[in-house]
């Protein structure tokens, strides 16, 4: 049987919100399988569907940048919160999202690139951890681009202009008005922010993902009792929901609580006279799956495995 560890309870717990011996025992019970452990949890009906594997905040700055047809957007990652409201490190994130654009989302191209000083993204970034004396990375970057129409974004919990906490782009295809385009993007780009959904289209999603929140409906299904005739309804009922609350195009626009966004956007084609696509979106909150110090939580969870 795997080592069930005080690190491994700690990642189920912060996945789950499970209490820590919930936790041991469903790892325990599947032999130190992650995955396998949060849904015997949810098929316990101790623990929700998991979103929350990305909500242990890190510090530092979510930048953006964009000149219309592309946009991009970068992560800077520093140890605490007060950095991201230093002027120098701003700067230094918003001149990294300016190069990602033309970095095209490869992260090794963006690091290696010049900025206004002459170093590299990677030295610059280094000289500022001398300077202000604390660590500092440069950990992803997306983008998106068009041949038609704009892509637009929207920064939420911003620090300053194009600098925030939670950075959207969506692209949007289409030959209408770019300044109309642009405030529609910034619209659907603010539900994303909100909602966070898995995929663009059901077809998007991840068949291994669909597959297996299918098998842990049809386990909750049976736990009620009911014939299977009956537990196959409420499976499909269940898996709908599911795409409703997963799927950008089909979860409930949030600005008028009526539309699905798919219909919200067929509505504006009407109203601009042209086709609008989207074509794609990217949603980057800062510290998604990075784990923060927590020297207090591990010896309580260290202790507890101790003694029981």
């Amino acid at each position: 049987m795997a080592q069930i560890t005080a690190a491994l309870v700690k990642e189920l717990r912060d996945k789950t919100a499970a209490g820590m011996m919930d936790c041991k025992k469903a790892l325990n019970a599947t032999e130190g399988d992650l995955e396998a452990a949060i849904d015997w949890l949810r098929k316990k009906g101790i623990a929700n569907a998991s979103k929350k594997s990305g909500r242990i905040a890190s510090e530092g700055l979510i930048g953006m940048a964009s000149d219309g047809t592309s946009g991009a957007l970068v992560e800077v990652n520093s140890e605490t919160d007060f950095v991201a409201l230093n002027e120098e490190f701003q700067g230094a994130v918003r001149e990294i999202a300016s190069l990602a654009l033309a970095a095209g989302g490869d992260i090794e191209k963006l690091a290696a690139s010049d900025t206004a000083n002459g170093k590299s993204v990677a030295d610059y970034l280094t000289s500022l951890i001398a300077k202000i004396g604390e660590n500092m990375s440069l950990r992803r970057t997306e983008m998106l681009s068009v041949s038609e129409g704009v892509v637009s974004g929207y920064m939420h919990n911003a620090a300053a202009d194009g600098l925030g906490k939670i950075g959207v782009l969506i692209g949007l295809q289409s030959s209408g008005d770019a300044a109309a385009l642009q405030a529609l993007g910034k619209k659907i780009a603010m539900h994303i922010a909100a909602t966070s959904p898995l995929a663009l289209r059901v077809e998007d999603l991840d068949p291994a993902m669909v597959a297996r929140e299918r098998e842990v409906l049809s386990e909750q299904a049976r736990a009620s009792g009911k014939p299977e005739n009956i537990i196959e309804k409420m499976v499909e009922g269940r898996i709908r929901k599911f795409y409703q609350e997963s799927v950008l195009l089909d979860q409930v626009f949030v600005m008028d609580g009526e539309r699905t966004v798919g219909k919200f956007v067929e509505d504006e084609a009407k109203s601009l006279g042209a086709e609008i696509t989207i074509t794609g979106f990217v949603r980057m909150g800062l510290g998604e799956g990075i784990e923060k110090k927590q020297e207090d939580f591990a010896a309580e969870v260290a202790a507890t495995l101790k003694d029981s």
